[in-house]
């Protein structure tokens, strides 16, 4: 039997930097890509948050991932189809029907990591004990949203440098998009070398209940209502805002905008909102891991929500002044990686018990739809309400999960090193 937390400096990072990269191109890559190529906001928003729909749906499948083979077969063969769906996109965007045939690839990749993520969530589960949960939980939020940054920042600043020495918005981002597969398929052939085979080893590894006890038993959890309303509405502000804030730096000024240039946007979020990002996401990991999550529940609501604010402030001021944009983003960036340590605890925390890996793809599906739903009408909420009125509106949207906060039943001490 391979011990539990072998290597995880090695697999830990790269495994969730590969479950980021297919996320952060779908649900949010392709909303620049549309828009450069003259999408209008009210379709971007509308059909972009349709790709959410399998992370939504995941639940339905992930018993299947425990019954059949092992998590890492799953999400090794996932990476792999991700890969080839990313260079579907790029080999189909100079063709007539290219809006038809880019999403039906997204979609193909979107179910593929949709179950990469329940498998090698699966997988952070079996291969570490809870005290390791606990600690990494920083270093895999990190790497989730460093591979996030790399999506938009690294490779939209080649998309925004292709358009300008290609003059061909189109032909720039078909190579952007085929260099990403060419990127998922050697982050697939590294995680088949560093990661462990833990489940092929031990044999009184978990084993799922009956199909239908797997979703009836997470039902029965205590408080599981709240739980869910809470999950729902997280993130229900970002969600909004993910789908317009790109739109909004990109748009000129007379639509509201700051009238950037794909380049110049991937540029600020690739530089120093890495660094702040990294910052955020570790020492929100290590500090539930030396406090407990009761002591840092609030603070990273708060952080995660706050700079929201400063996206209202420059929608109103319309500032052309470039530290106010990257200040925003950078704190946009830490903000985002110190709270959502809080939101991955407690996901682990409701999935604990029995099926704990078809209860986290469960709770994870609550998650996506929380992303979903509001991102499907962001677009038609900014072309009602105009820039400065949605990002008021997004502010406004934390309150629900504030509100609910003071309601959650949990160990005040989940998450120390300490518990086992």
């Amino acid at each position: 039997m391979i011990q539990k937390d072998k290597r995880a400096w090695a697999w830990v990072p790269t495994l969730y930097f590969t479950q980021g990269i297919p996320y952060i191109l779908i649900v949010t890559v392709s909303v620049t890509m549309y828009k450069r190529l003259d999408i209008s906001n009210a379709d971007i928003g509308l059909y972009t948050s349709w790709l959410y729909l399998p992370w939504v749906l995941k639940p339905l499948w992930s018993p299947f991932v425990d019954l059949r083979s092992t998590k890492r077969t799953w999400f090794l063969a996932m990476q792999l189809v991700i890969a080839l769906a990313l260079l579907g996109v790029g080999l189909t965007l100079p063709t007539n029907q290219f809006f038809i045939t880019t999403l039906a690839c997204f979609w193909v990749a979107a179910f593929a990591s949709a179950t990469n993520d329940i498998a090698a969530d699966g997988y952070y589960m079996i291969g570490l004990t809870q005290k390791k949960q606990s600690f990494f939980v920083g270093i895999r939020s990190t790497f989730y949203r460093l591979a996030m940054v790399t999506g938009s920042g690294l490779i939209v600043v080649l998309a925004g440098f292709l358009e300008e020495q290609l003059g061909d918005n189109t032909r720039a981002w078909s190579i952007t998009m085929v260099s990403a597969s060419v990127l998922m398929l050697l982050l697939t052939i590294t995680n088949f070398f560093v990661t462990p085979k833990f489940e092929a080893s031990d044999p009184n590894r978990e084993k799922p209940k009956d199909f239908m006890e797997v979703f009836v038993s997470f039902f029965k959890k205590p408080q599981i209502g709240l739980a869910l309303g809470f999950i729902l509405c997280y993130r229900l502000g970002e969600s909004q805002l993910v789908k317009m804030a790109q739109p909004f730096l990109l748009d000129g000024s007379e639509d509201g905008g700051l009238g950037l240039s794909t380049k110049a946007i991937g540029i600020i979020y690739g530089t120093i909102g890495v660094i702040m990002l990294s910052l955020g996401g570790i020492l929100g990991g290590i500090l539930i891991s030396r406090d407990g999550l009761r002591k840092w529940m609030l603070p990273m609501v708060l952080s995660l929500n706050a700079p929201n604010i400063l996206y209202a402030i420059l929608a109103v001021t319309q500032t052309t002044n470039m530290g106010a944009i990257v200040a925003t983003v950078v704190l946009e960036q830490f903000g985002y990686g110190f709270g959502f340590a809080a939101f991955l605890i407690y996901l682990i925390y409701i999935a604990d018990g029995n099926s704990k890996t078809s209860h986290y793809a469960i709770a994870t599906g609550f998650m996506a739809l929380g992303m979903m739903l509001p991102g499907m009408i962001s677009g038609y909420i900014q072309e009602w309400l105009g820039y400065a009125g949605f990002f008021i509106w997004v502010v406004i949207a934390a309150l629900p999960a504030l509100l609910m906060l003071r309601f959650l039943k949990y160990p005040d001490d989940y998450g120390k090193k300490s518990n086992e």
